[in-house]
C-alpha cells in the first residue's frame, strides 16, 4: 500500500507584514479553500511554502494545530540546514499526527552522498520516528539524491516514499525502475512532468494556485481522455512558463492572492523591476483564469 497517494497541494505560507511570523488565520482560510476545491492532501512548509523564512518555533507552532484543522492528510516538510534542527522539527511533526514527514538533505551547502545517507539515518534514529519519511529530492536547492542513496535508505527502512522535484524525466523513470527492487511510494514533485509520468500521486505547487486545473488534469490522465489531457496540459504549461519568469514561488503566491486569499508579502520588496513583473503576471493571470475554470468544469 502506498504511504501517500493522490493530488496533494503544496501550500504557500501566509506571512505577516513586517515580520517572520506565520499568519495562522490566513493559513486556515487557505486550508479550507484547498480542501473545498478537492485537494486530497496538503503539504506545509515545503519550497512553495518558503520554509527557510521561518524559525523552528514558528514552523512547530503551525504543526501543533494544522492537522486538527485539516480534513485531509497533512505532510510537514522538516528540512533544515542542520541535523539537530531537522530532528527537532521531525519530532514535532511526528507528535502532530502528520501523515508523513518530508525531508531533504541539509540545504545551502553541498554534501557527499555518504554524508547525506548518514544525515537521514541520524534524524530518523534521534527523533525516534513512527511517521513515514518522504525523501525530498530537490537538487535545485540542496544536494541531489543519487539513485544509490535512495536505494540504501529505502532498503534500510529509513524512508518509505520519495518526492522527486528535480524535473528530470530520466531520473524519475529510474526511480520507477528502482522501486521494482524495493517497493516505496513515489510522488511527483515537479508540475512540468505531470502528463509525462504516472506515479502514486503529485505534490503540486500549481494545485495551491489553480487546484481545479491540477485535479482535472489528474482525472483526465487517469481516464485516458487524450483530447482533454492535451488541452489542459497546454494550459498548465502556460502557467509554468509565466512562473519561470519570476522567483520561486512568486507566481503561485500571486495567483493564490488573486483567488481572494491572503498570502502576505513576498521575500523581495515590491518595487522596481520586480513590481513591473508582478503586474504583468497579474494582468495575464486574470485574463487566463476564466477560460481554465470553464474547461475544468467539464472534466
Amino acid at each position: 500500500m502506498s504511504v501517500i497517494q493522490g493530488v496533494y497541494a503544496a501550500a504557500v505560507t501566509p506571512r505577516r507584514l513586517g515580520c517572520q511570523d506565520i499568519n495562522l488565520g490566513a493559513m486556515w482560510d487557505l486550508v479550507d479553500y484547498l480542501i473545498s476545491q478537492g485537494a486530497q492532501g496538503l503539504v506545509f512548509l515545503g519550497s512553495t511554502g518558503e520554509f527557510v523564512h521561518f524559525s523552528n518555533s514558528e514552523r512547530m507552532r503551525l504543526m501543533g494545530v494544522a492537522v486538527k484543522r485539516s480534513r485531509v492528510p497533512v505532510i510537514f516538510n522538516c528540512s533544515h540546514s542542520t541535523s539537530d534542527g531537522a530532528v527537532e522539527l521531525a519530532q514535532s511533526a511526528d507528535a502532530s499526527g502528520a501523515a508523513a514527514i518530508l525531508l531533504s538533505p541539509p540545504y545551502f551547502f553541498s554534501y557527499t552522498q555518504a554524508q547525506v545517507i548518514d544525515f537521514y539515518r541520524y534524524v530518523v534514529r534521534e527523533a525516534e520516528l513512527e511517521t513515514p519519511v518522504v525523501l525530498y529530492n530537490i537538487p535545485q536547492f540542496t544536494t541531489g539524491l543519487s539513485l544509490d542513496t535512495v536505494r540504501v535508505l529505502v532498503h534500510e527502512g529509513v524512508a518509505q516514499c520519495v518526492k522527486d522535484s528535480s524535473g528530470d524525466l530520466n531520473y524519475f523513470n529510474s526511480l520507477l525502475d528502482l522501486r521494482r527492487e524495493s517497493p516505496f511510494s513515489l510522488m511527483l514533485g515537479n508540475d512540468s512532468l505531470t502528463t509525462s509520468v504516472r506515479s502514486d500521486g503529485i505534490i503540486s505547487g500549481v494545485a495551491c494556485a489553480v487546484p481545479e486545473l491540477t485535479l482535472a488534469l489528474d482525472r483526465a490522465v487517469g481516464n485516458h481522455v487524450t483530447e482533454v489531457v492535451t488541452r489542459l496540459e497546454a494550459r498548465l504549461r502556460q502557467f509554468i512558463e509565466w512562473s519561470d519568469r519570476l522567483p520561486v514561488p512568486v507566481a503561485i503566491k500571486e495567483a493564490t492572492a488573486i483567488r481572494g486569499l491572503k498570502v502576505g508579502p513576498h521575500a523581495l520588496p515590491n518595487d522596481g523591476a520586480f513590481a513591473h513583473s508582478l503586474e504583468a503576471f497579474r494582468e495575464w493571470f486574470r485574463g487566463w483564469l476564466p477560460g481554465v475554470q470553464s474547461e475544468c468544469k467539464h472534466v
